[in-house]
């Protein structure tokens, strides 16, 4: 990254961190993308277990992996403020905390499991898909969650290029192995959702490899010998990533365990509903990749534009981040609107469950709008270092408004299930401008700070 002078420039050197970093993300996505769609043609049960497996994971995993996600900031202030020097010791020490976190994950998550499954009331064939799924993903956490952190460190340094190149060399890989394991090919046994578990927990361990032996070998990185000494443990740096890292994780969580708890409730409807449900949360998260993306290239250029003292060049990329954000959401909805029925033919052949589909799409167009805010404000925020707000605005808008109003539509009108995703829309609309007031008063106080030094 450099120092950028005019507006063109910030626009150019946003794009060239962001483009990677979107391809890297929506290819990580379609691993669970191919993992519904791929179980969805060999069963509707299979199908609704994944749907049920993913749910416990996916807010469990993307909330603990957003732990990791401080080593951005971190790193990004350090190159900016040009003490390249600190950033081995930093890694490292992420290194470290994630193998202890996967560690608890996979002994937790085993205990826990099974009383958890037995109080949703689902279908045996269901239950057993949902947690022999969980239990072949869990062989994968150490393998992710390390990566998460080495994709930090190179996202850190603007080099969003690689971490794409590693996604989509490991997208292939997961596909292959979904045909192998859930539809029983070269030998292998017919595991249907099951085998979808064991593809991505395969594919985990593939891309941790092949991020190790570039940041071994390729020059750009290996300059910072992340990997030459052995550092001892040290108790204070794990306080400075996790006082930074638990309240991205924990508001990471409180986001997609809210959209996991509606799905859960939908246990209650029947499995066609579960299906449906499953159908347009999944492709809606897919368009969300698009301001994830904005999100995480935010937190790189701006966490530069702080490192190096530069507040009012952080404050033009944060409202360039927002204008880009929703200029593609916009034309992502217009997709959506057009071609709902071909989305919802991607995951089913049940006729019942493509229209069902349709209706809850119609919904995930507001989704893009809240999205297209909140999302690059988050990422504006982290690079800042400012985290508490964003999480305590997540329990807000979440769980107090967005989960209680849903439940309430859902359960005492005649809304039904649409009235959960009511109930997220309003959530979502209420965390967009929450965030947004709060970015006004961190670049406020950033720019007196400014003021005051000179």
């Amino acid at each position: 990254m450099k120092q950028t002078y005019t507006t063109l420039q910030k626009f150019r050197q946003l794009l060239s961190i962001l483009w990677p970093i979107l391809i890297a993300q929506v290819t990580m996505f379609s691993m669970n993308f191919f993992d519904t769609v791929m179980s969805g043609q060999a069963s509707t049960s299979d199908l609704a277990g994944v749907a049920i497996g993913s749910s416990i994971w996916v807010p469990l995993g993307a909330g603990l992996g957003g732990i990791f996600v401080a080593v951005t900031p971190i790193v990004a202030q350090l190159i900016g403020a040009r003490r390249n020097e600190d950033i081995a010791f930093k890694v490292i020490q992420g290194v470290y905390l994630a193998l202890v976190i996967s560690g608890l994950v996979i002994v937790g998550g085993t205990l826990a499991l099974d009383p958890i499954l037995s109080l949703m009331g689902l279908e045996d064939s269901v239950l057993r898909i949902s947690r022999h799924y969980l239990l072949a993903l869990a062989c994968g956490v150490p393998a992710l969650f390390i990566y998460q952190v080495l994709r930090s460190f190179i996202d850190a340094l603007g080099k969003t290029r690689v971490t794409m190149m590693i996604a989509v060399l490991s997208l292939p890989i997961n596909v292959c192995l979904n045909y192998i394991f859930i539809f029983g090919k070269l030998g292998f046994p017919n595991l249907g959702g099951v085998g979808a578990g064991v593809a991505s927990a395969l594919t985990y361990w593939f891309m941790l490899l092949i991020t190790l032996t570039i940041i071994l070998r390729q020059e750009s990185f290996a300059s910072y010998q992340v990997f030459r000494y052995l550092y001892s443990i040290s108790l204070k740096e794990w306080k400075e990533q996790l006082k930074i890292g638990l309240p991205i994780g924990f508001a990471i969580f409180v986001e997609t365990s809210i959209f996991a708890v509606v799905a859960l409730l939908m246990s209650t409807f029947n499995t066609v509903t579960i299906a449906a449900h499953q159908v347009a949360m999944n492709f809606a998260t897919l368009l969300y990749m698009v301001p994830l993306s904005i999100s995480s290239a935010l937190t790189i250029v701006v966490g530069f534009e702080v490192g190096a003292k530069r507040p009012r060049d952080a404050r033009q990329y944060s409202y360039l981040g927002m204008g880009m954000s929703l200029g593609m959401a916009c034309i992502c909805a217009s997709v959506l609107l057009l071609f709902s029925e071909q989305v919802a033919s991607l995951y089913s052949r049940e006729v019942a469950v493509i229209q069902m589909a349709q209706h809850f799409l119609i919904y995930a167009l507001f989704f893009q709008l809240s999205d297209a805010i909140a999302a690059p404000i988050q990422g504006a925020l982290r690079g800042y270092k400012d985290v508490n707000v964003t999480f305590l605005m997540a329990c807000i808008s979440y769980w107090v408004i967005g989960l209680p109003s849903g439940y309430y539509m859902a359960n005492y009108t005649t809304l039904g299930a649409t009235g959960y995703w009511i109930g997220l829309v309003l959530g979502l609309a209420v965390s967009a401008i929450g965030l947004l007031g709060r970015l006004l008063v961190v670049q406020c106080r950033w720019r007196a700070q400014k003021e005051t030094c000179d």
